[in-house]
């Protein structure tokens, strides 16, 4: 089996660089995909409250016949359960669902205009105390969502779960992090797909004989990036998987960096405060 590079946690844990991510899988097909990607060889499996399938997920998890240690799994506090009671609600269904504490466990997004994040960051402190959760991070936060919460409590975010991909390099965020101990995770790490038609990508992998996915993603895993590619397709989460056998080069590195638009893909973290029914 590929071995996938551990990253060191500023908690002293360590995190698979390269997972499978669930997010707009629906529950009935999640088992089967993640089934399917822990037999390809993934070991960090990312869903969240919000996706309504870490139940599938658990039951995958049980079902594979891999000792749970060996498995590393992030989950996401809902937007809906900021306060203290519906976070420790939410938490101990997250628990239930997913047969176990969590291996990290995400703020999904601070939505800054109800400014309860500082909060909300506090009670993650108190359910990794409480072992519910091994390591705590957030997710979409910006850089002066993550100085409050430097400034006022005491625990580091061990990971900064945002949106990067070619055409959105987050380099100051990233940078910011990196200074801080932070490991950033990038979702949407090929843009949802928007990035496979790029001729300069597409360049690239007729020159390494790979696919663009396989190009992208290998540019995040050099980067220091951590990553967890989707896909129901198990031919496609195996190519996915294969991307520890070759290297870019410093110039191809540097092409894709050129891409940069500063364009998302999704919502901008500044302004998004969806709560779900």
């Amino acid at each position: 089996m590929t071995s996938v590079p551990q990253l060191l946690l500023n908690n002293g844990r360590t995190i698979p660089q390269l997972g499978f991510g669930v997010f707009q899988i629906e529950p009935a097909a999640t088992k089967a995909a993640v089934l399917a990607a822990l037999e390809v060889g993934y070991r960090h499996i990312d869903t969240a409250q919000m996706y309504g399938n870490e139940r599938e997920v658990g039951a995958a998890i049980a079902e594979s016949g891999i000792a749970r240690e060996e498995i590393f799994v992030t989950s996401k506090l809902n937007n809906n359960a900021h306060a203290s009671d519906a976070a420790r609600a939410a938490t101990a269904r997250s628990v239930e669902a997913l047969g176990g504490p969590m291996d990290l466990y995400l703020v999904h997004w601070p939505m800054p205009r109800f400014d309860d994040y500082v909060d909300t960051w506090r009670l993650m402190e108190e359910f990794a105390a409480a072992g519910a959760t091994r390591s705590i991070g957030v997710s979409n936060f910006q850089i002066p969502h993550l100085e409050r919460i430097l400034a006022e409590t005491s625990t580091v975010p061990a990971v900064n779960q945002i949106e990067v991909h070619p055409y959105l390099r987050q380099d100051r965020l990233r940078a910011f992090d990196t200074e801080h101990q932070i490991l950033t995770q990038a979702w949407s790490p090929i843009s949802q797909g928007q990035v496979l038609d790029d001729p300069v990508l597409l360049a690239l992998a007729a020159e390494t004989g790979r696919t663009v996915a396989q190009v992208v993603l290998r540019w995040h895993i050099q980067r220091g990036d951590i990553v967890f590619p989707k896909s129901v397709d198990p031919v496609r989460m195996a190519e996915n998987f294969d991307i520890f056998d070759f290297q870019l080069t410093d110039h191809q590195m540097s092409l894709i960096d050129g891409l940069n638009k500063d364009r998302r893909r999704g919502p901008d973290p500044d302004e998004f405060h969806w709560i779900p029914d």
